[in-house]
């Protein structure tokens, strides 16, 4: 089952199948935190030249950072608004290659839902990836991150649907254009997300393929057990 991302404007960077929210896999109901860990990274996971580890998260897939207009804020956190599309439950990992401190890097979040509330966040984001086409701003705790164009890139071929954006950001000097990628995919009542990102002005081309597609396996194998 290949993960493959595209170049930019394939498509419209959506993979989706026709879903009530039900999953593929055996996955009924909103998961709890206990299980959404047991089916997610776990500290010192390897993938490749990655090594996994847990996450407090206060940036971008959290909700300390808000969106301007509030229309973008699924770009950044994947929720509509401060209080829509609520999780009931979530884990948060990192993965950084160690020996580079400028490497690339990708905060993993595994988020489940109930009442059908995870094909809503996937409503939500691909309106805001349609919207925010021409780019919004990401406020945070103590500066603004200007996000200049938001283009759609081949979303993964797993899960019920999908979706996976390219940012090119301007650095907090105004000057230097940056890139991140955003990568959501929906199984059943889960989200898994994928934000890669890079201290420099480097294009590194997408999430990693190798990260997406280990924690997919790991989240279907232990869906599939009941975990």
């Amino acid at each position: 089952m290949a993960v493959v991302l595209g170049g930019i404007g394939a498509c419209d960077g959506a993979k989706e199948k026709k879903s009530d929210d039900k999953p593929t896999a055996v996955v009924a109901k909103a998961l709890t935190e206990a299980q959404l860990k047991a089916v997610s990274f776990t500290d010192g996971d390897k993938v490749g030249a990655y090594t996994a580890s847990e996450y407090d998260l206060g940036s971008p897939l959290g909700e300390d950072y808000t969106a301007d207009p509030a229309d973008c804020q699924p770009l950044v956190s994947l929720a509509k608004g401060a209080t829509a599309h609520d999780p009931a439950a979530e884990v948060n990992r990192g993965l950084d290659v160690l020996d580079e401190w400028t490497g690339p890097s990708v905060t993993v979040q595994l988020r489940s839902y109930a009442k059908g509330e995870a094909a809503a966040v996937m409503r939500s984001l691909g309106a805001a990836g349609s919207r925010c086409a021409a780019g919004f701003t990401e406020e945070r705790a103590i500066a603004k991150a200007k996000y200049l164009r938001v283009e759609p890139v081949k979303a993964p071929a797993f899960g019920d649907e999908a979706r996976a954006y390219r940012f090119t950001v301007l650095d907090v000097k105004g000057k230097l254009k940056l890139y991140e990628y955003l990568t959501v995919v929906r199984s059943g009542s889960t989200t898994l997300s994928f934000r890669a990102e890079i201290i420099g002005t480097k294009d590194i081309g997408g999430v990693p393929e190798e990260v997406m597609k280990a924690q997919w396996e790991k989240f279907r194998a232990g869906s599939n057990t009941g975990a």
